[in-house]
């Protein structure tokens, strides 16, 4: 039933590809095959096994210098594309200016890369980054629950909201330095639910990663309260190292 209500309603309000502009020709989907070929998707192979970042060149899993340096606190972390280009506008799109009719699009390369690089089985509960009460009030909306919420659905895992909360009032990461970044994030976390955590398997949705030190620091605060693990999957990893 589901199938048929898309198929008409794609017959009488034609989509159109995020991207070119022209036809969507994939059924409830914003992103032509074409210009979806073309997204510069995170492989699966050859990537730091902590943070998920991709190095040319190399096969299997390896540990970054990063992460042999800093330890972030999450056990794992993938992300689905690589920050630029046209998956920047997509995912800029989604995060900024309310294009939330991109999000089955977007779970579904989220979806992909877990199933990938995760042992799905052992997920027990998956919780959204939370947004701060500014960018809330400015957007109206968490661009990370709309994704964890329809995540958790598609691997058939529960969905968590209101576990975590910002606290204080940070700089905004963008233009700062790695150690920067690393202290502009300390202690701005805070843990609301803390039973449904407790010796679990937590997967954090977030959008974008940078350096790691925001997830790293949710992490710590979810481990604090007793998470037994912390993976995270976010849907692009910037470029910036």
């Amino acid at each position: 039933m589901r199938q048929r209500i898309s198929e008409t309603l794609d017959f009488l309000y034609p989509r159109y590809c995020e991207v070119c502009g022209r036809p969507a020709d994939r059924p409830g989907r914003h992103f032509c095959s074409d210009c979806l070929n073309r997204l510069p998707f995170t492989p699966t192979d050859g990537c730091c096994r902590r943070c998920g970042r991709a190095a040319e060149k190399l096969d299997g899993e390896f540990l970054c210098t990063d992460c042999q340096t800093y330890r972030p606190a999450f056990d794992r972390a993938a992300s689905a594309l690589q920050f630029d280009g046209d998956a920047r506008e997509a995912v800029n799109a989604f995060k900024f200016r309310s294009r939330l009719w991109l999000r089955n699009d977007l779970v579904d390369w989220m979806e992909a890369v877990v199933r990938a690089r995760f042992k799905v089985g052992e997920i027990d509960v998956i919780v959204a980054m939370p947004s701060t009460f500014w960018h809330r009030l400015d957007r109206g909306y968490n661009q990370c629950a709309y994704l964890a919420r329809a995540l958790a659905k598609r691997l058939g895992k529960p969905y968590e909201p209101f576990v975590l909360r910002r606290k204080g009032n940070p700089r905004k990461q963008g233009r700062l330095t790695e150690e920067e970044r690393r202290t502009n994030v300390s202690g701005t976390f805070g843990v609301l639910r803390p039973r449904v955590i407790v010796g679990q398997t937590v997967m954090v949705v977030d959008d974008i990663m940078t350096t790691g030190s925001t997830l790293s620091e949710c992490a710590a605060e979810l481990k604090r309260f007793g998470a037994a693990k912390v993976w995270c999957v976010t849907l692009a990893h910037s470029l910036r190292s």
